[in-house]
């Protein structure tokens, strides 16, 4: 049963209903954190043995209030997820998909996972990586607020492209993806894998591309073989 346009615009017009209560769950939980922002900052900058610095008088509390905003929205992932499923549920149910609590778990499960993988191996090979370039008369005075958004953007490209294979997966459900389409491009696969590990890695030297670039090849592969498992469970019904 091929997807339709149709059932696209229903699931966006759903999904846009859904928009105010993920905007309401980040707002209320980033009022609970707050308080606790200077904390946040103490933990992420166990990565970096230097000290952070201010240029400007307001940067300390913009930058608080930046990374208060987005662990907020880090914290508040599975109301992203639970409504981003409940929009286009329907389109996986009408062809046979109904484990809605298995998939919610799945995306909640690798979102997290590939976070905490960054924030724990990634991001500190990666900044003592960056800071390894530091000289006799090249004193580092790093921005709090650029290594925020350097930690923070990292750690949500990962967490995000850790769901490539339940997106693969979901996607072979209502026929868009094809295990034999996705065997036969692979070499295209790299080079896509390489420009987005490009794009999204805050810095474009080859080491952090690696980091990147290695772990979501691998679970390209594992959407592969995950893409294989539907189309044969398919064919035995």
């Amino acid at each position: 049963m091929a997807i339709d346009r149709k059932e696209i615009v229903q699931s966006l017009g759903s999904l846009r209903k859904s928009f105010f209560h993920i905007i309401g769950a980040v707002v209320l939980i980033g009022i609970i954190l707050f308080p606790f922002s200077k904390e946040l900052l103490r933990h992420l900058h166990t990565a970096l043995q230097e000290e952070l610095v201010a240029y400007a008088i307001p940067e300390a509390f913009l930058s608080l209030l930046k990374l208060t905003i987005f662990s907020s929205l880090f914290l508040s992932m599975p109301v992203v997820f639970y409504h981003l499923w409940k929009a286009f549920a329907p389109l996986f149910r009408r062809r046979g998909l109904e484990s809605s609590i298995f998939i919610l778990s799945a995306a909640v499960f690798l979102f997290y996972f590939g976070a905490f993988f960054c924030y724990f191996v990634t991001l500190p090979f990666g900044v003592r990586f960056l800071m390894s370039y530091q000289a006799a008369h090249i004193k580092p005075m790093i921005s709090v607020a650029k290594y925020i958004s350097f930690c923070v953007g990292f750690i949500f490209a990962f967490g995000l492209i850790f769901e490539l294979p339940l997106i693969l997966a979901l996607l072979s459900y209502i026929q868009l993806v094809h295990s034999s389409f996705l065997t036969r491009n692979r070499r295209y696969a790299v080079l896509i894998i390489a420009i987005l590990s490009a794009v999204l890695t805050p810095t474009p030297d080859i080491f952090n591309m690696g980091l990147m670039g290695g772990p979501l090849y691998l679970l390209f592969e594992i959407g592969i073989l995950l893409v294989k498992m539907i189309e044969r469970k398919k064919r035995t019904f």
